[in-house]
């Protein structure tokens, strides 16, 4: 996430072992989007069927945001999770004020782990642009930052746009061209000279359609992250504009246009990017949300993020994930 810290290694430790990182050379995208056809490998179920892939992490948040992660249990009985449409439900607690260490919440890791892949998310609903929140949708080595950190969905308070962010050891940066967003930063080193501590390498989604209120607002859409050898692309598309190879059996990503992100330059992908799991989460203020509180309008709600997020459970109440599908190909 892009405001985590270096505490986030241990955290992230009981995901597996530790990877090795190695320093390469120069890829830089091709043309298409690789060799060979994507087929699924996989569908995850809906409904709570669907978080039985997934574990539910339950340790004090890496990234020091007001917020309890509670477990499966906790969760269902509290209405954090449930089966909604035909769909899943993955939301906060927006009913109580907030004790202890902070608004009630899930956090989800899958227990599948990934080496490069096809990552197409489908969603009724995502978390609102509330001000405290600080929702992503991202995938993650063990090994952290050596392995890599790919930010698929984030955005803190209010932000209309979808931040896409990689976080890496050192030896990995991108171009500024290709893509439909605008680039934040460019050297993806959590540690980088020249930018905030694990800024990454960073491009700002322009269509406020993509993120947030917004999304909402426009009935949702579908995210896809292409992983490959050579680079790392997200696509976003309103269910209104969905390319019809998409949803089919083998969907080609070479044949829908612009990315919204694309991640190639100074990077060899495979070193810096192994044994990836899947995370959902939902968290508050902290290292992000938190410190940029008094910077825009949300200042005006509460004298800091913590006192708003504590007192104010019904403001949450768009703050949450509704999932419709989510597949994963491989080559």
């Amino acid at each position: 996430m892009r405001a985590s810290t270096i505490v986030q290694l241990a955290a992230l430790a009981q995901l597996g072992s530790a990877a090795s990182h190695h320093r390469h050379g120069l890829h830089h995208r091709q043309t298409g989007s690789g060799n060979g056809t994507y087929t699924l490998t996989d569908n995850y179920p809906t409904g709570m069927d669907f978080f039985s892939k997934f574990s539910f992490f339950t340790d004090a948040d890496p990234t020091q945001g007001y917020v309890t992660y509670v477990d499966q249990d906790t969760a269902t009985s509290a209405g954090l999770i449930s089966a909604k449409g035909n769909g899943t439900y993955i939301g906060v607690d927006n009913t109580n004020v907030a004790s202890g260490s902070g608004r009630q919440s899930v956090r989800l890791t899958s227990t599948a782990t990934y080496n490069k892949g096809l990552f197409i998310l489908d969603l009724a609903h995502m978390p609102g642009s509330v001000c405290g929140s600080w929702p992503a949708f991202w995938t993650v080595g063990s090994d952290w930052p050596n392995n890599g950190e790919i930010d698929i969905i984030e955005g803190v308070n209010q932000q209309s746009g979808d931040a896409m962010t990689l976080h890496t050891s050192d030896g990995c940066s991108i171009n500024n061209s290709g893509f439909s967003g605008t680039v934040s930063t460019s050297n993806c080193y959590t540690e980088a000279a020249g930018q905030s501590e694990n800024a990454g390498c960073g491009i700002d989604s322009t269509d406020t359609t993509s993120y947030g209120d917004g999304f909402n607002d426009n009935g949702g859409g579908i995210y896809a992250m292409e992983w490959t050898d050579d680079f790392i692309q997200v696509f976003f598309f309103s269910h209104d504009n969905v390319p019809a190879d998409l949803t089919s059996a083998n969907p080609n990503p070479a044949a829908w246009g612009q990315p919204a992100a694309l991640f190639d330059g100074e990077c060899d992908i495979n070193s810096h990017f192994q044994n990836h799991n899947i995370v959902f989460d939902i968290t508050f203020c902290g290292s992000w949300a938190g410190s940029v509180w008094g910077s825009g309008s949300c200042a005006s709600q509460a004298a800091s993020c913590n006192d708003f997020v504590q007192n104010n459970p019904t403001a949450f109440q768009s703050s949450y994930w509704q999932v419709n599908s989510l597949k994963v190909y491989s080559r």
